[in-house]
């Protein structure tokens, strides 16, 4: 048995890394009204660029919710993502989950360049992330949410934390709890934020192993299933085409609703980590809350909200900087 003195000294080391995780999550210095007085045009800035954006190409919605995802999944909101490598620093680009995936920094640059000519210095790039993920989803069909602002951006970078701390689609359910709740994110903001991949595309090298290996068996062998598994093998062949893309909701890939929701049903999705939500044999929470989320749309797209603003207050207590250019610190 541990003495009362090892006990005592285990509470007090379990009660500071809890401070430690609030610290880091703590939403209090972020607010609505953050940029009224010093740019009070910065979200109708990105706004209207996100309109362009998406007009021109449907897709860049889901590539800047994913931007923002990444982002706040390594050492918080904070732009991390964002940062190119130089002579002194390694950024997170090259991260496995990032590398020839993750897209949309052009779009980011367009957008700072609009804000920097009208308030130098103001809105950092993490704010930015943040507002276009929510236009993004507002502009294909989904819901609406106040962004609270005031993240700063980091002057550092992990490539080792985007590396451990990003979730994989290869990953299992307890392994994606667990990545969640380390963000201070519960299993019904998982299975709420996850359901972003209705405007999402997976690479094949992310689904080709789903696709050859259990998609039948969780698809019943169903006529139909059979028929989407054969188009999505033409699209990615057993060697070969790992750049090659394929919708998440092939039913409706280009409008945010919840028919993701119905294809786990089926069994059908496209991604390991996605069908274990409704698959697993420990899922039953999950399995629930995909049930639900697919039997109302409105309930969805209200946890989808409310994660989405739970996910952004997660800031980096190292605090930053505002970058004049988001792919690099200031100097």
């Amino acid at each position: 048995m541990p003495s009362s003195k090892s006990m005592l000294l285990f509470m007090c080391f379990v009660f500071g890394s809890l401070m430690q995780s609030m610290k880091a999550q703590d939403p209090s210095k972020l607010t609505l009204d953050y940029y009224t007085k010093t740019c009070p045009h910065a979200q109708q800035i990105v706004r209207t660029e996100m309109e362009c954006f998406v007009r021109a190409e449907p897709r860049n919605a889901a590539i800047m919710l994913r931007l923002h995802f990444h982002d706040c999944f390594v050492q918080g909101c904070d732009g991390s993502v964002l940062l190119d490598d130089t002579a002194t620093l390694i950024g997170e680009k090259q991260a496995e989950q990032n590398v020839n995936s993750l897209k949309g920094f052009d779009l980011v640059d367009k957008i700072k360049e609009k804000l920097e000519a009208e308030c130098p210095g103001v809105v950092t790039c993490a704010d930015l992330l943040a507002i276009a993920a929510r236009d993004a989803v507002e502009l294909v069909g989904g819901p609406y949410w106040d962004v609270p602002v005031g993240r700063l951006d980091s002057k550092t970078a992990s490539l080792d934390l985007a590396n451990t701390d990003i979730p994989t689609a290869q990953q299992g359910l307890l392994t994606l709890i667990s990545k969640f709740w380390a963000k201070g994110l519960s299993a019904t903001d998982m299975v709420a934020l996850v359901g972003s991949h209705t405007i999402g595309f997976a690479r094949c090298a992310n689904y080709r192993d789903r696709i050859y290996g259990d998609f039948e068996q969780t698809s019943k062998y169903n006529p139909s299933s059979e028929t989407y598994l054969s188009k999505v093998k033409e699209t990615c062949p057993l060697d070969g085409g790992d750049d090659n893309i394929s919708a998440m909701d092939y039913a409706t890939p280009a409008a945010f609703d919840n028919a993701f929701y119905e294809q786990l049903i089926k069994g059908e999705g496209l991604l390991n980590s996605d069908q274990e939500m409704w698959s697993s044999v420990v899922g039953s929470q999950t399995a629930d809350l995909v049930n639900k989320y697919w039997a109302d749309p409105g309930l969805f797209f209200k946890q989808f909200s409310d994660s989405m603003v739970k996910m952004g207050n997660i800031t980096n207590p190292e605090g930053g900087e505002v970058r004049t250019n988001c792919r690099f610190v200031n100097t």
